[in-house]
């Protein structure tokens, strides 16, 4: 049992930090299972109940998880995996007229607020982690079947679950124009907090080997939306020495780098 209000178990929470929660470290082959082990108790979650409130206090993590690729950096007080998906969902609301008749605008939305919700538990696995890309999925799929069935599975009959189960599955297979869309938009986002982290920064942080992610755009909108992006860094930078192109080539990016990020964006 985790302690009560005014109890004293030898420790101190420590308040300054509570917005901030870790991804969880676990040894040997991952598993859920594991991970929800190293929660405190006050966060372990009641399974198979007809209430949504475990899923609701689960889903927390995600305002408090940080991005990982930020505080390669020196970002340590960055963008939260929920901050970056709002402005997602945002950001897919603002489809050109010339693509959004065909896309299924709910459904992309939803899919925006989805697609990294596994990160709740699996963290945000970046291209330098070193986590081969099929055992990042399998991380992730278990993590959203323990979301969607285990916690989600007695709700209503398990519909919405099951809704947000499919909708994480198809970004995953990327087949769909709106599995497409969502994948640039994801990338588009990740541009815009690049620059706006440089701006913040008066120039004293390169963050440009992240303009790579612009080369896996395929929407020929979002794709605009990029380097319209890319056309107002430079701007910025006006001459200065820094890393730019699509993959750094002009500026410094490892071949190394280059590598584990051609594997990490590669649409199956």
């Amino acid at each position: 049992m985790g302690s009560q209000p005014g109890e004293d178990d030898g420790s101190k929470a420590d308040i300054s930090n509570l917005g901030f929660t870790s991804a969880p470290k676990v040894s040997g082959p991952w598993t859920v299972d594991k991970v929800l082990e190293t929660l405190p108790d006050q966060e372990a979650p009641a399974k198979g109940t007809s209430s949504p409130l475990a899923f609701f206090h689960m889903i927390e993590r995600l305002k408090t998880t940080k991005r990982e690729g930020w505080r390669r950096f020196g970002i340590d007080r960055g963008e939260s995996i929920a901050d970056h998906m709002y402005r997602m969902s945002i950001v897919a609301m603002l489809a050109p007229p010339s693509l959004a008749p065909r896309l299924d605008m709910a459904k992309c939305i939803k899919m925006c607020l989805v697609h990294d919700m596994a990160e709740l538990l699996v963290g945000d696995i970046t291209p330098v982690d070193g986590v081969a890309k099929p055992e990042k999925h399998r991380r992730e799929a278990q993590t959203m079947d323990f979301l969607t069935r285990d916690l989600l599975g007695g709700v209503d009959g398990g519909a919405a679950g099951a809704e947000l189960r499919a909708i994480w599955q198809e970004y995953e297979d990327s087949q769909t124009l709106d599995s497409h869309f969502v994948h640039d938009v994801d990338k588009m986002e990740l541009l815009l907090q690049m620059l706006e982290y440089e701006k913040r920064g008066r120039g004293a942080l390169d963050l440009g080997e992240f303009a790579y992610v612009a080369r896996a755009m395929v929407v020929p909108e979002t794709r605009a939306w990029a380097e319209d992006l890319l056309q107002e860094r430079e701007r910025f930078w006006a001459g200065a020495e820094h890393v730019h192109g699509e993959r750094g080539e002009e500026g410094g990016v490892s071949r190394e780098k280059s590598t584990q990020q051609d594997a990490y964006y590669k649409r199956d």
